[in-house]
């Protein structure tokens, strides 16, 4: 394993790196989510530092003026140079969607707990992990699992902390029940019924909470669970996109653990919990308090077909 401190600007190696106590690490960042966190960061000038694996795609990030290091979560003593003179980092890093050796327990629970003893070590004065409203550390679905045991790590670490735990993903669960098949005239597949209601939130709002959690102290040892701004079924889903596009849209259900076209195997568990319970959420208050004007799934809906 490649191990050690290299940073990067605009794509050049530089020789001499001097940390400043106001970096900020961000672990995740060539991911959709850590990237528009790091995105974020740049355009309001903050000192940035990524941790990146030596295959990953950082080049942008590193011309966009990020500092990156390379270093793996696997790999606990690339995660020292990684976290050395760093304030803040901010995670939002898991194995969804990599494969091979990295899986929840490699990357989400132990690569998290070798990022949490790496913060310590370095004097880390906050630590803000990502995780999910449904993390639980008896969840029988692994990557929730492992969230939950992480969360409960971290709050036995010493660190102060904020934990961050999104309801589901509009970019993730919207767009790929619904948005992609409606768009492409193909039939929506719904899992059960389809009508319990979920607060959908943003990953932009994700990473906008994230931000407004730095270095505030409202965010310190909290556990922010949070969600969009109105609870919605997937059927209400569908009914959103119709008025958007303008055209019925046919909508099939298949009964819990059928095959859902788009869903690898190891997803359809997670689809069958949109089916057990709803998750209604209050924003009133966490909306107030870090000054977020969260989007509506109707927003969304109408970017992602313009954007089509």
């Amino acid at each position: 394993m490649l191990i050690g401190l290299v940073p990067l600007v605009l794509g050049r190696k530089i020789d001499c790196f001097c940390p400043n106590r106001s970096t900020i690490l961000v672990v995740g960042a060539t991911g959709d989510l850590g990237g528009a966190i790091t995105k974020m960061l740049l355009a309001q000038n903050e000192p940035v530092r990524c941790l990146a694996r030596p295959q990953s795609k950082y080049q942008s990030l590193a011309e966009a003026g990020a500092q990156i290091v390379i270093g793996d979560l696997k790999d606990r003593m690339s995660l020292d140079p990684a976290c050395d003179g760093v304030e803040t980092v901010i995670t939002t890093a898991n194995s969804q969607r990599r494969g091979g050796q990295d899986n929840p327990q490699t990357v989400d629970l132990e690569g998290n707990r070798n990022l949490i003893e790496a913060a310590k070590g370095a004097g880390v004065k906050q630590f803000i992990f990502v995780s999910a409203n449904v993390a639980d550390a008896n969840s029988p679905v692994p990557l929730l699992q492992a969230k939950g045991k992480t969360e409960e790590y971290l709050r036995g670490s010493g660190l102060t902390y904020t934990i961050i735990a999104p309801n589901a993903y509009m970019e993730f669960w919207a767009a790929n029940v619904v948005g992609s098949p409606a768009i492409k005239v193909q039939p929506v597949t719904i899992m059960g019924e389809g009508r319990r209601k979920h607060s959908f939130i943003s990953a932009v709002d994700v990473a906008k909470i994230a931000l407004a959690a730095v270095g505030n102290p409202k965010a310190f040892n909290q556990r922010l669970v949070i969600g969009g701004p109105e609870p919605l079924s997937f059927l209400d889903i569908v009914a959103v996109y119709e008025r958007v596009l303008g055209s019925k849209i046919t909508v099939h259900h298949v009964a819990p653990g059928e095959p859902v076209p788009g869903f690898a195997e190891e997803m359809l568990g997670l689809l069958i919990s949109f089916d057990m319970f709803n998750s209604p959420m209050d924003m009133t208050q966490i909306a107030s308090t870090f000054n977020i004007k969260l989007a509506s799934i109707e927003e969304f809906a109408k970017n992602m077909v313009a954007g089509s």
